[in-house]
């Protein structure tokens, strides 16, 4: 088998219990957006959930960060602005669980807000569904089959199917979702609707809300690069193909790379202080837990940097516009370690951010990420090159052959590391390779 970097999920019971004893504790907020949602009121509910949303992330992270309301209006220019800014056609899709439905709110830049209502998606069974369609994703016994489909197609018709007609009439390329409790973990990517994925139509990005997204355009092709990464460490498994992934990040963009004993706090501090560098590579273990912010953290070579600890890099002052976690998770069903991992780029202060829901394999993440640089070079917008980089690899395009990654672009690819190339010729296709990467902030 494959070298894996390994995850660790809990079981059923404890996902929905955690997440149901969490949607109890109604708050007020909670409380007026259904309320508002019942009446038909859905500018005000609109308005109420996105500060609801901002205030989750401004109280887990401990923040002065803004939770004033903002309208549908200004949500439809910015959307429409940076539609016409980028060339796309980007929409909002809110998703409020509640113990009797799941509520859908469509904002699209054509102007076009849609409320609908899905009874049959209860709390509990939309959580059941959820827990079911990430464990068959990410179960190695069946990356051999499509048993996710089940679960994949029951959430595409929940969450995408009633919105669909709306989208289509705007042609929207470009979705964001904002979610509650309890999804913000799921691999929307992998949404199927018993043709295509998700990600084979649209672009896509988790925000925390829309008032917390930075979604100022900037060509990140004008970009240099500080790749800095760790395949050695004293108290976590390996991670063999980093050092090929950062040599092939290395290749193709101008920047600096540092590798082990160079991936260091201070060094990372010193480099960001130095030059303006649009994008920072960080290729190793992230682990998004349960509790505050103070449990997670990014390990360093030689210390670990919490995520509480995150701001004091300043990566807004010069700003960086991308960061990349190549080997982070989050704690599977923790409402809070989801908190924790979709507030990554609010927390860093960056635009966007790239984290990975569960360990992908070491092969796994070197093709994505090969894959992702390549298109950024041609797309300029991150959420395309990551669809791009995804679609490659689900349609084969992406795959080991002959000891090398090969890729979508014509060339020799990736020699891969002496450890891994034991391993079988293989395909990356199934979604466990490329759904559990998400963007997180602004997809443009």
């Amino acid at each position: 088998m494959p070298a894996e970097r390994i995850q660790s999920p809990r079981g059923l019971r404890n996902f929905i219990n955690s997440n149901i004893r969490d949607s109890v504790i109604e708050s007020a907020f909670r409380s007026d957006i259904g309320r508002n949602l019942e009446v038909g009121n859905i500018s005000t509910a609109l308005s109420l959930l996105d500060k609801s949303f901002s205030q989750e992330f401004r109280e887990y992270f401990d923040s002065n960060i803004s939770d004033e309301l903002i309208s549908p209006e200004e949500i439809q220019k910015k959307l429409a602005s940076m539609g016409a800014e980028t060339r796309t056609k980007p929409s909002l899709i809110y998703m409020f669980s509640q113990p009797e439905k799941l509520n859908l709110v469509l904002i699209t830049s054509c102007g076009e807000v849609v409320y609908k209502s899905v009874p049959s998606a209860n709390r509990e069974e939309l959580l059941k569904v959820v827990t079911e369609f990430r464990d068959e994703i990410t179960k190695p016994r069946v990356r051999g089959t499509r048993s996710y489909l089940p679960s994949s197609q029951q959430l595409y018709k929940w969450m995408i199917a009633p919105l669909e007609d709306s989208l289509k009439k705007c042609q929207t390329d470009t979705i964001s979702f904002v979610v509650d409790r309890g999804l913000r973990g799921m691999p929307f990517a992998a949404l199927h609707d018993g043709q295509q994925f998700l990600v084979e139509k649209y672009s896509l990005s988790l925000m925390p809300s829309m008032n917390l997204t930075d979604s100022r355009y900037v060509d990140i092709r004008n970009s240099q690069v500080l790749a800095m990464g760790a395949s050695q460490f004293s108290e976590l498994n390996p991670l063999p193909a980093v050092p090929a992934e950062i040599a092939a990040i290395s290749r193709e963009w101008p920047g600096v790379s540092f590798l082990n004993e160079g991936f260091t706090l201070e060094n990372l501090k010193r480099q960001h202080q130095t030059r303006p560098f649009g994008v920072i590579h960080l290729a190793t273990h992230g682990e998004f837990r349960p509790g505050g912010p103070s449990n997670s953290f990014i390990q360093l070579w030689d210390s670990r940097l919490r995520l509480d600890q995150l701001g004091d890099l300043r990566l807004n002052d010069p700003q960086v516009n991308l960061l990349v976690l190549s080997a982070c998770r989050t704690a599977v069903g923790d409402a809070q370690a989801e908190l924790g991992f979709g507030g990554l780029a609010l927390q860093a202060g960056v635009q966007t951010a790239v984290g990975s829901l569960w360990y992908v394999s070491d092969e796994g993440t070197l093709g994505l990420m090969n894959e992702f640089y390549q298109q950024l070079k041609t797309a300029g917008i991150k959420g395309a090159a990551l669809r791009q980089a995804q679609i490659a690899m689900l349609r084969g395009e992406v795959r080991l052959e002959g000891g090398r990654l090969r890729g979508s672009s014509r060339g020799e690819g990736v020699e891969l590391p002496a450890s891994l190339q034991e391993f079988a010729d293989l395909k990356l296709s199934h979604p466990y390779y490329w759904s559990a990467f998400v963007m997180i902030g602004s997809p443009w």
